[in-house]
């Protein structure tokens, strides 16, 4: 998803299918594909008969009071009203990422409060009505056989706690939802390339949460989740 650049995403997904074979039977080998969700992306497009991000708006985020979400642009100068600004490190461009084209697989802006009330419609927590039956969530969270620790687009644990971070130039990103009860989201303007700065952010929200000691009408602790 970050070669050929110029292509839209019909080229793109025609040349990936032309020029990188399948390396190993489907369902034997673990490996995280942006270009797998670029692909079903389409077929959401193909299945309702709208654009990706309408479908998605319409669907999804407005049932869950989300009506600020868009999928960025590429430039600083198509930068959205209220949008940050990122910052890159080490040499990195946030404005060379082809961002647009990345819409099913990490294009979309969104505040911390965005993705949290998302979330919590699709936790499994009787707190907030789920937009998805018991058995779909079950299904959601379940693991491959290939990787314990990855399920249908969140990582998992043993614990049953939920996560998943993300990272491009100029930006890191994780978002939690734990066995205890608790959502939360955490983002940042920059990274630093070739650095554990995920993980760092992730116990930093952690550390965040563990010292509250007062949480009103919420009576569960955390359990931490080595998210």
């Amino acid at each position: 998803m970050f070669r050929q650049p110029s292509m839209g995403l019909t080229d793109l997904i025609s040349w990936a299918i032309d020029t990188m074979p399948v390396t190993s039977p489907p369902g034997q080998t673990f490996a995280y594909s942006n270009f797998g969700y670029c692909v079903l992306g389409r077929v959401i497009e193909l299945v309702t008969g709208q654009r990706y991000a309408d479908h998605v708006r319409d669907r999804i985020l407005r049932r869950c009071g989300v009506d600020e979400m868009i999928i960025a642009r590429n430039t600083l100068g198509e930068r959205a009203a209220g949008a940050v600004r990122y910052v890159g490190q080490h040499g990195e461009s946030p404005y060379t990422v082809n961002v647009l084209r990345m819409d099913s697989h990490g294009g979309w802006i969104a505040t911390p409060r965005d993705l949290v009330r998302f979330t919590t419609h699709v936790d499994g927590f009787a707190t907030t009505p789920d937009m998805l039956r018991a058995d779909t969530i079950a299904r959601m969270v379940t693991p491959s056989a290939a990787n314990m620790g990855y399920a249908k687009g969140w990582s998992v644990n043993r614990l049953n706690s939920w996560w998943h971070d993300g990272s491009l130039p100029g930006t890191q990103s994780i978002l939690v939802r734990t066995a205890s009860g608790f959502c939360w989201a955490a983002l940042t303007n920059t990274r630093r390339p070739q650095s554990d700065m995920g993980r760092a952010l992730d116990e930093l929200m952690w550390q965040v949460v563990q010292q509250v000691t007062d949480w009103g009408a919420v009576a569960a602790r955390p359990t931490r989740s080595d998210g």
